[in-house]
């Protein structure tokens, strides 16, 4: 029989108890889940910030959501005839999936995320993407994620990303639709991933479905330009639509 100081004998052994061993196990996994969950957050809030938008105003240009194909990115923004702000719109852009990739990939070890950084990695850049194109700050409505996509991608391999931009810049140059070219790039960088497994990098399961995600969304999100290739009304690079 065991007692306690005062030569009482406890109800239970609270250190050794089954209850305070699940108790302590829920409370780490709580901890070390928290800072994954914050990530993905903070990427979306990044990924919200329309930035074609925000440059607009800042040069004192319209809105790109009233003119054009009315989409907030850095291909109609050029419509309005200001290349610095489509250039500046770009590269932010580019950045908010840049940005939290690079960091996951940078510290997922040392916050003590299990798996894969690169797994990690492809989730905040989702959730970046997926910021762009139901930005909270901005109703819901974004854009189409090219960009945004992009910069995932670099984030992840630059390899991935500079063959997705190669395939994505001989499309343009030979058929002048970037709406074409992005679709297109977009269906391959899945293939391109699971085609560098174990050659170039670790293609799991969570970053594959991630890409794969993105590529059905940016097919999705340029539907209405496909169908106005196929009318033959839709503008092309360096062309005014009015």
């Amino acid at each position: 029989m065991r007692y306690d100081s005062r030569g009482v004998t406890p109800p239970f052994d609270l250190v050794g108890h089954p209850t305070t061993f699940f108790l302590i196990s829920v409370m780490n996994a709580t901890s070390n889940l928290w800072m994954p969950i914050a990530m993905v957050i903070a990427a979306y809030l990044l990924g919200s910030v329309a930035f074609a938008i925000v440059i607009s105003k800042i040069m004192g240009i319209a809105d790109p959501r009233t003119f054009g194909s009315r989409n907030p990115g850095a291909t109609n923004v050029l419509r309005s005839g200001k290349r610095s702000a489509a250039i500046a719109t770009l590269v932010l852009d580019a950045l908010k999936g840049f940005i939290p990739v690079l960091l996951m990939l940078r510290f997922a070890t040392e916050w003590g995320f299990g798996g894969s950084a690169s797994e990690w990695g492809a989730l905040v850049g989702l959730a970046a993407f997926l910021g762009h194109l139901y930005p909270v700050f901005f109703g819901f409505k974004g854009g189409k994620g090219v960009a945004t996509a992009v910069g995932v991608l670099f984030g992840l391999e630059p390899t991935l990303g500079l063959a997705c931009l190669a395939t994505f810049l001989i499309l343009v140059y030979f058929s002048r639709f970037v709406s074409l070219a992005s679709v297109v790039a977009a269906v391959f960088a899945p293939f391109y991933w699971l085609f560098g497994h174990g050659v170039a990098w670790q293609a799991g399961a969570v970053s594959t479905g991630c890409l794969a995600v993105m590529s059905l969304m940016l097919i999705w999100r340029h539907r209405e330009n496909l169908g106005r290739i196929m009318k033959g009304t839709e503008s092309k690079l360096g062309q005014s639509k009015k």
